[in-house]
């Protein structure tokens, strides 16, 4: 048995219904599903949820309650940090729990904000513009917000920690082995363990081919169990069919590292449990 807290459904940039995922849910035997739409934001974004929207979305993953009540379903968010723009801060009241996760760094001089999970043309268009092609000061400032994320408005989840990496194919950018940016995610780890935030474990990118390892990468994995960071595995899935995808895999490596539980939401408290490479035990 598995669950998953990172879902997109049609309410944002995801493809299926909240009941396909629900349904789908249960044929794949999750023992608990957490609805994880784009917040609205105060300009302009394709992917995300319009704010008009978000009403009925959290009454139809209540009603969702109703129809599957052998399926734990709990309301979230992933909610963007833009300081002085939107935290978690304004949403949390109506969720059972909130990813956070940076998807913008600093603005275009006409006060667009520079979207570094986009197409890699817009990442180094942005990166030219704003950051006169400086990758280092770019990557530490992603680091930087994520961490004033984490002091000023901490999530439950932490989201994709370094996603910021799919921008650098092959390295050309900089190497995860710089002491530098070693330094920005150590410094990030130190900051989650003091904060008692969950670090998801993301295989978006591994399905999606956009990278060759996980959401954060494994010797990222390696300090957080060091610094016995807590964990959740989930799939940032954008349709019903990606739920568990990847997961049997990861779960294995996870076990490598040393991880001996991961976390889940259980009669809406986060727990720990044993797991394997084929689910919780629970």
């Amino acid at each position: 048995m598995w669950s998953n807290f990172h879902t997109h459904s049609n309410y944002c940039d995801g493809k299926g219904a909240l009941s396909d995922y629900a349904t789908k849910a249960k044929a794949l035997s999750l023992f608990s599903l957490g609805f994880s739409s784009h917040a609205p934001l105060p300009f302009n974004c394709s992917w995300c949820m319009n704010g008009e929207a978000l009403t009925r979305y959290l009454t139809e993953i209540e009603e969702l309650k109703l129809i599957h009540p052998e399926l734990e379903i709990y309301k979230g968010l992933e909610v963007d940090f833009i300081p002085g723009m939107i935290s978690v801060h304004q949403f949390k009241d109506h969720l059972d729990y909130s990813i956070g996760s940076i998807h913008f760094v600093e603005c275009y001089p006409d006060g667009k904000p520079w979207e570094i999970d986009g197409p890699h043309p817009a990442f180094l268009e942005g990166l030219a513009t704003i950051f006169g092609n400086d990758a280092r000061a770019a990557v530490t400032r992603y680091f930087e917000l994520t961490r004033e994320m984490i002091s000023t408005a901490c999530p439950t989840l932490i989201g994709h920690m370094d996603k910021i990496k799919i921008q650098n194919p092959e390295e050309k950018l900089f190497s995860e082995s710089d002491p530098w940016y070693r330094d920005e995610i150590k410094k990030t780890v130190s900051l989650i363990r003091d904060s008692g935030a969950i670090v998801e474990v993301n295989t978006r990118g591994l399905y999606q081919k956009k990278s060759r390892t996980s959401y954060p990468s494994p010797w990222v994995l390696e300090l957080l169990h060091q610094k016995k960071v807590p964990i959740t595995l989930s799939s940032d899935a954008h349709h019903p069919d990606d739920l568990i995808n990847r997961f049997p895999e990861t779960a294995s490596l996870l076990q490598q590292i040393g991880f001996k539980k991961l976390n889940a939401l259980q009669g809406g408290t986060w727990k720990q449990f044993d797991f394997n490479e084929n689910g919780f035990i629970l």
